[in-house]
């Protein structure tokens, strides 16, 4: 094995000493030092920071830094879907890439100062002999998800009877010990997800260590100087004076940063189609049309502000991620039940993503009475609305409306082919030239024509200028529903779109 500089790794203690790997840049360096060092360097380089953090580039990320620089203990509180256990596991980029330490040892001692006993009497036996193992960075991150039934073992150790018994030991002694999770993390980081969850004395055991340095196994103190980057997650909710947090931790952490969902359409956007699962053709057959992944985005910009959702739950970025694929995947149902080399999602997809879009929402007391399906086609509705006013306000559509109100009717199945589609679609008056102010010219291929023309249809419909149903699909709207919509107005309900027959 070698180090980053091409030299052959040190094998024992001795090695270890005369080697480039010297006893000041090992013996003195702290972890959050170390981190601070690696951080000011990949700032001047100008490198990327968190690689996959999308829209924190201005809010999060620069206190994340400030906090790094000033060798705090962090904590990130924000809602659900919000990239914090991410962030989190992105810190041991800022680690180096191997530590050396005393070989077999639980927690990973330092060769030049060993905490443990047992590491203590190993190198008073051999000196320079100890044997030494290299660390990856990769190994230097423990992650414990904070549960009420998490003890003071699992977290700092116990001690244990049968190790005492085979070395006939007292249980008195420190090498009886099996060490808990913050140990085994030394020289690395420990990261705690939803810290409030954890019980009080878990809590004081906590900040006992990250104070003092010290913690009590059994009744029996043991001095456990350890070298740990300690960083937390938490909801905004539980993390305060009436949640579970008790205030003698909440003063001993240095940074509290706040987390938040996407700004605006765009970074949402980025984020989703750089987590979901639609690179599934590596030859081009998948083409997502952008007014479609407007569409799932905004749906779930219309829940966080819908009142009808818990807010205090929050609306994770998961739902958007888990709609894309859906709609991916019932576009691609279709296109090879018809033989089709293309694989274009439309409107009629995102309806068939109900069931990725209601298991994604906690909702309020009238949310639940009037069903999470419901919710879920108004959101939709809503979505489309959105987008269709954005990108098409103004549009010349009162040829295509009058057509309608004439009487006649497109009826199109969400299982129809888009050759098939395309023939019923291009009798509607003016519908194909409206595509082009969607970008997609009366030229494209079928199948971005048909998801094109089918948004106008359904923005004409959410918009209460034509009417659509299971038996006559798109038809012209009644008298009595043609009126503006107002901004914020629901839908009238209706049952789920399966397609047109």
């Amino acid at each position: 094995m070698t180090t980053g500089d091409s030299h052959p790794r040190p094998q024992t203690l001795g090695e270890l000493r005369h080697s480039t790997w010297s006893q000041a840049r090992i013996a003195r360096r702290s972890v959050r030092d170390e981190m601070r060092e690696n951080l000011l360097a990949k700032l001047e380089q100008r490198q990327t920071l968190f690689p996959g953090i999308v829209g924190y580039e201005d809010t999060v990320v620069p206190q994340l830094v400030n906090g790094i620089l000033s060798r705090h203990t962090m904590i990130l509180l924000g809602l659900r879907g919000q990239a914090k256990s991410r962030i989190l596991r992105s810190l041991v980029d800022l680690l180096d890439e191997a530590i050396p330490m005393i070989a077999g040892c639980e927690i990973n001692d330092n060769p030049y100062a060993p905490l443990c006993r047992a590491c203590r009497e190993l190198v008073a036996e051999h000196g320079d002999a100890t044997p030494i193992a290299w660390l990856p960075r990769e190994r230097r991150y423990v992650e414990k998800l904070a549960t009420p039934d998490v003890t003071i073992a699992d977290m700092i150790g116990d001690v244990d009877p049968i190790r005492a018994a085979r070395r006939g030991l007292e249980l008195s002694n420190e090498l009886t010990i099996h060490y808990g999770l913050l140990p085994r993390a030394n020289r690395g980081i420990f990261a705690i997800n939803e810290l409030p969850d954890l019980a009080g004395k878990i809590q004081v055991g906590l900040f006992n260590i990250m104070q003092e340095g010290d913690v009590q196994i059994k009744g029996y103190p043991v001095r456990l100087t350890l070298d740990v980057a300690m960083v937390f997650s938490a909801n905004p909710e539980d993390y305060t004076a009436r949640g579970k947090i008790i205030t003698p931790l909440k003063d001993r952490i240095g940074s509290e940063i706040r987390t938040h969902y996407p700004v605006d359409l765009a970074h949402g956007i980025a984020i989703t189609q750089q987590e979901a699962w639609i690179r599934r053709y590596q030859n081009g057959r998948l083409t997502i049309p952008d007014f479609i992944q407007e569409v799932v985005e905004q749906i779930a910009f219309v829940a966080r502000e819908s009142k009808h959702v818990d807010r205090r739950s929050g609306v994770s970025q998961r739902l958007p991620i888990s709609c894309l694929e859906n709609v991916v995947s019932n576009a691609e149902r279709r296109a090879v039940l018809n033989r089709e080399a293309t694989i274009v999602p439309r409107p009629c997809d995102v309806y068939a993503a109900l069931p990725s879009i209601t298991g994604k929402m906690e909702l309020e007391y009238e949310g639940e009475l009037k069903g999470g399906e419901a919710i879920a086609l108004t959101l939709i509705k809503e979505a489309i609305a959105r987008v269709y006013s954005a990108r098409l306000a103004g549009a010349p559509v009162k040829e295509t409306v009058a057509w309608f109100d004439a009487g006649a009717a497109v009826k199109i199945a969400d299982t129809t082919g888009a050759a098939e589609a395309l023939k019923f679609l291009r009798k509607v008056p003016g519908l194909p030239e409206l595509t082009a102010l969607l970008g997609v010219p009366e030229t494209a291929e079928a199948g971005l024509t048909v998801s094109a023309c089918e948004f106008i249809l359904e923005g004409l419909h959410v918009q209460q200028k034509i009417d659509r149903n299971e038996q006559r699909g798109y038809v012209g709207a009644p008298k009595a529903e043609r009126k503006p919509r107002e901004e914020g107005q629901g839908f009238p309900q209706g049952g789920r779109r399966r397609g047109y027959n």
